[in-house]
């Protein structure tokens, strides 16, 4: 499967912004869909994920009741939506795709797309 994540940007905190991942294949439902970030001079870390059925949804403690992650099988479409956006939420967002359930771990992670953007002003 092929990831192109779009939708970052500049927006100041306390803002919202939706990021979209759309995926090419037909396997596309049978992979539980995750978004990881990298902030400048860190470790890649875990945002959230969403199983391959959009029945079980888990995230970080950081983004925890701020972000939601759907998903749309018949659009081949998974969305990140970010809410009360802080600083420290500036990062490169990734998705990616696994049949993996270490749904933290990004070695776990086969398909990955590119990184979009998203930058919180203070």
């Amino acid at each position: 499967v092929q990831l192109q994540a779009f939708g970052g940007g500049l927006v100041q905190a306390g803002g919202s912004l939706r990021l979209s991942c759309a995926a090419s294949g037909r396997a596309f439902t049978t992979y539980n869909m995750a978004w990881f970030r990298q902030a400048p001079g860190k470790e890649r870390e875990f945002v959230g994920v969403i199983t391959w059925s959009g029945g079980r949804l888990y995230y970080a403690d950081s983004v925890e009741g701020r972000f939601t992650i759907s998903r749309d099988n018949t659009k081949n479409t998974v969305y990140l939506q970010m809410n009360s956006l802080k600083p420290e939420d500036t990062a490169v967002y990734y998705c990616a795709a696994t049949a993996s359930r270490s749904y933290r771990t990004s070695g776990a992670y086969g398909y990955w797309g590119q990184g979009t953007l998203v930058t919180v002003s203070s």
